[in-house]
């Protein structure tokens, strides 16, 4: 069964980005070491803080579309209810020398 996930990055500094995809595993891979071309790099948004998983495509983009029409502190309500202490929930997902 497919699975498609919605995610939250945030920056050291506290900006946020909210994505889509079907590999999270890959998707974060590839922001973490700028493969993604644009806002993720450019602002080094990286840390991932919050996802939800579903197995549903348009309700994954539908949620995505959502969160963020949010204001900031509902998005950080979000965070805090799933991972109050903000870790990186992709910490040891790569090598080191990734």
């Amino acid at each position: 069964m497919k699975r498609y996930y919605v995610y939250i990055l945030a920056s050291e500094t506290g900006t946020l980005y909210i994505g889509v995809t079907n590999d999270l595993q890959r998707r974060i891979y590839e922001h973490k070491c700028g493969l993604i071309e644009g806002f993720t790099k450019k602002y080094s948004v990286t840390r991932l803080v919050c996802y939800e998983e579903t197995t549903d495509i348009n309700d994954a983009i539908n949620r995505e579309k959502q969160i963020k029409t949010w204001r900031r502190s509902r998005k950080i309500d979000l965070i805090k209810l799933m991972n109050p202490e903000w870790k990186d929930l992709s910490e040891g997902w790569f090598d080191e020398d990734e």
